[in-house]
């Protein structure tokens, strides 16, 4: 058991991934894909009028600032563009893959934040408008009845919170708290870069391996989008994944590849 993260940023080779997956499944590997829809959602609000809006918590990460109608733009570009073409090109590469969003069948539940605390112009203000959540639960059965069926999952990085609200929520972090849900073996996530850089954007300074016990340490060098994935990585390992690995999904043969080691292996 494996879970793939394919990263929301342009540059990831989706033919090169999806043609992997089907070479590992081939192998007698389940496998569950979670993805992205970053810099998609992003260019979709613009056209929409309703450009993107990102804002900084107390804590130093950086999240997109979800109201309800960021919420629906949101839905419809991951669970309904993003999701439904990623499965045609699975489908295509002879993997009988399986759309749905973490809503369908309460696949990911997550506890909506009453309020979130960010910073603005240097000051501290709350935020309660705002529709994303913290991951509580991951319906295990339910991922366990599609991949015994023979079907891949493919989920789209939306949760329903404990009173039915859809919300948005970090695909990263999706990703780890299904890894560890159903004890995946490994947590691969793929992105545009080749791993944890430990001077970004210089690709040359990657960091090919960090021990479990200094994982947290490397939040400090982490930019960007990378501060969620070590945090998701973080958690994984937390929840008993032994290996985790940052991987370039930008060339030929990605998942077989990080697989064998290539990026930055944390284990």
């Amino acid at each position: 058991m494996i879970v793939v993260k394919i990263g929301g940023s342009q540059g990831v080779n989706l033919a090169a991934v999806c043609q992997d997956v089907a070479g590992v499944i081939g192998t007698g590997v389940h496998v569950v894909v979670v993805h992205g829809g970053s810099a998609e959602t992003n260019d979709i609000s613009e056209k929409l009028g309703v450009p993107p809006r990102f804002v900084t918590h107390s804590s130093g990460f950086t999240s997109r600032y979800t109201d309800r109608a960021t919420l629906e733009i949101f839905a419809m570009v991951t669970a309904g563009k993003i999701n439904t073409l990623l499965v045609e090109k699975l489908q295509q590469a002879g993997v009988n893959a399986f759309g749905l969003s973490g809503v369908d069948g309460r696949a990911v539940v997550a506890r909506r934040k009453e309020a979130i605390r960010i910073v603005e112009n240097g000051r501290v203000r709350m935020l309660r408008d705002d529709y994303t959540g913290k991951i509580v639960e991951v319906n295990q059965a339910l991922f366990r009845l599609l991949l015994d069926a023979g079907y891949t999952p493919v989920v789209a990085p939306l949760a329903i919170s404990l009173e039915g609200e859809a919300l948005n929520v970090d695909a990263d972090r999706a990703a780890a708290m299904v890894a560890g849900a159903l004890q995946a073996e490994q947590l691969i996530l793929l992105t545009n870069v080749p791993g944890l850089l430990s001077s970004y954007p210089d690709e040359s300074t990657l960091i090919p391996v960090i021990p479990r016990h200094r994982v947290e340490q490397a939040l400090a060098l982490a930019e960007g989008r990378m501060k969620k994935k070590v945090l998701g990585a973080c958690e994984a390992l937390e929840m008993g994944v032994p290996r985790v690995v940052f991987a370039d999904g930008r060339g030929a043969n990605p998942l077989t590849r990080a697989l064998e080691g290539a990026g930055t292996v944390i284990s």
